[in-house]
């Protein structure tokens, strides 16, 4: 729809007479609705309105549950244990990085390569506090900023699921006592999911490192993500990569007596940093 021309704007952006126009709907039912004062909007107004803002399919699967037009999840606690199978597999992946974590990030499980480079996780195995509270993390992450933006976007898309879950609760309200920086994405109410994308890291050990990172789904426990990583071949990644698998495996060796080439860890929501 062509929208009428109305003047020169002192912002970018719709106003809200136009955002009612492509809806389909009043101006004082629109500002209701962006006031909290309508709390019963259709499934058709809701998708008239992503359309018209041009939302991602994330941020609309968000609106929807705000609307209450979709079921929440039904457990009242993040699940913890991860699937013995997918432990295994991970044991096979000596050459890639790849943690399990559920909807607070807490890290619930991760192999030796990934422990390596995310520094055994001296700080935490929460990634939302790796990100925002450990003092290495602007060095660590090369592009803090965006890894900062789109983990708080993530967080929020799993705070969508299941608002009242105590340990989500649990990090964001420390999150937004301790970082200033959190507090200030967390009003930007950006939604987003994780999918494939790269992430450049600066590690002590090896220097410069460009991952590829793929996300998926975890069916057997909802609310539960992979994390894989992976550099290009033959590229200065994966011999970086390669050095800190053969430096963990080393340090692994001295500290344990063990030839065995992987050892995944398990574990349950860290202690607070």
């Amino acid at each position: 729809m062509n929208l009428p021309s109305s003047g020169p704007r002192r912002v970018p952006g719709l106003r809200r007479e136009e955002v009612a126009l492509l809806v389909g709907v009043s101006v004082d039912y629109y500002i209701r609705l962006e006031q909290g004062r309508e709390r019963g909007p259709s499934v058709q107004v809701v998708d008239a309105l992503s359309i018209a803002l041009r939302l991602t399919e994330d941020d609309r699967q968000h609106l929807l549950r705000l609307a209450g037009l979709t079921p929440r999840a039904r457990s009242t606690a993040v699940r913890d244990r991860v699937d013995p199978s997918l432990l295994q597999l991970m044991d096979l992946w000596p050459g890639n990085p790849a943690i399990v974590y559920n909807r607070a990030y807490d890290v619930l499980a991760s192999n030796a390569l990934a422990d390596a480079l995310f520094h055994d996780w001296a700080h935490s195995r929460n990634l939302m506090h790796v990100v925002f509270a450990d003092p290495t993390a602007r060095t660590f992450y090369r592009d803090w900023h965006e890894v900062a933006r789109n983990s708080v976007a993530g967080f929020r898309l799993g705070y969508g699921h299941a608002p009242d879950d105590p340990r989500i609760q649990q990090v964001l309200t420390e999150l937004l006592d301790r970082s200033p920086e959190f507090a200030h994405l967390w009003t930007r109410h950006d939604v987003r999911g994780k999918a494939l994308e790269r992430k450049r890291f600066d590690h002590h050990a090896v220097g410069a490192l460009t991952l590829t990172m793929q996300t998926f789904d975890v069916r057997s426990s909802p609310g539960q993500e992979l994390v894989v990583y992976h550099a290009e071949s033959a590229s200065p990644s994966h011999e970086a990569l390669a050095l800190l698998g053969s430096l963990a495996a080393t340090s692994r060796v001295e500290s344990f007596g063990s030839t065995d080439p992987l050892m995944v860890s398990e574990q349950g929501p860290p202690a607070e940093p």
